[in-house]
């Protein structure tokens, strides 16, 4: 099924919205007229749309090349305790669309994880790479593709939730447009996706995606059993080379165990000129 260019994904909202209802079934009958159709439509269609839409989100970010931020990471214990890292993150954009990008994320605060290094060279439908490099130890350790949906540094963020969150690493499902989560005067796709990767430490995930500018505005990820795990919100939108959306403010909320984790992105840079050999594990010892 081809998409007009009157009926493109990014325009999906505002024609549900004027031309029916917000009620997925009323917007079936209003397009097709008889019920054999709608309900044959709905089923495929909706994973036609839930793809398309993925696929604009994929294309609305090629092209930056690279990118570098300073981050503060604040964790929340279910009683209210925090404690505060500083760290940074650079990634490295990968033209072969049959791979993933890279990343690697460096701690500079507080002094007993200074000089932590997460290494990610992400891929589509096989493990992502991933290695940490332990000062304390002076050695590099491979993660374990078992072990990638375990929490990382003690955050409410996984292992997994670093790799790059491409297309066709999931099975996307449409399910509706609804208000976007904290601005509900936006309106959002929402899609259901599923990891068609192996060992993924999610059943599904379920992605708010802000229409206007192609962007996540939350993320809900579902365990193994299908129960709500935790929330990931999204917001603090800022514009770069008059192309590139960045969220500057990234809340994890585990609804199971009551703890929180919120990272704070500064001095967020475009075009760095990082090359392949920074983002090799060999050269972890070495970063700084």
């Amino acid at each position: 099924m081809q998409f007009s260019d009157s009926f493109r994904p990014s325009r999906f909202g505002s024609f549900f919205a004027t031309s029916c209802s917000r009620i997925l079934v009323a917007f079936f009958l209003c397009i097709y007229a008889s019920p054999i159709s709608f309900a044959f439509n709905l089923s495929s269609d909706s994973a036609l749309w839930g793809q398309e839409i993925m696929d604009e989100v994929k294309l609305s970010e090629t092209g930056f090349v690279d990118s570098s931020a300073n981050l503060t990471m604040i964790l929340t214990g279910r009683n209210g305790q925090e404690s505060v890292r500083e760290l940074r993150i650079k990634t490295l954009e990968i033209a072969d669309p049959d791979e993933g990008d890279k990343s690697m994320i460096i701690f500079d605060h507080p002094a007993d994880v200074k000089g932590t290094i997460l290494l990610t060279h992400s891929h589509l439908l096989k493990s992502d790479d991933q290695w940490l490099y332990l000062p304390a130890l002076k050695r590099v350790k491979r993660i374990s593709s078992a072990n990638k949906s375990g929490p990382f540094m003690g955050s409410e963020f996984s292992y997994e939730d670093f790799s790059a969150q491409e297309p066709k690493k999931f099975e996307h499902t449409w399910i509706e447009t609804a208000p976007c989560p904290i601005e509900q005067t936006l309106v959002c796709h929402v899609i259901e996706r599923r990891p068609r990767y192996d060992r993924s430490g999610y059943s599904s995930q379920r992605v708010w995606v802000d229409e206007s500018i192609l962007q996540y505005r939350m993320i809900e990820y579902y365990d193994l059993k299908g129960s709500l795990l935790k929330r990931l919100s999204l917001s603090d939108f800022k514009l770069f080379d008059e192309q590139y959306w960045r969220a500057h403010d990234y809340t994890m909320e585990n609804v199971q165990n009551g703890k929180k984790t919120r990272i704070i992105w500064k001095d967020v840079s475009l075009g760095n000129g990082f090359s392949d050999n920074d983002f090799k594990s060999s050269s972890l010892r070495r970063t700084r």
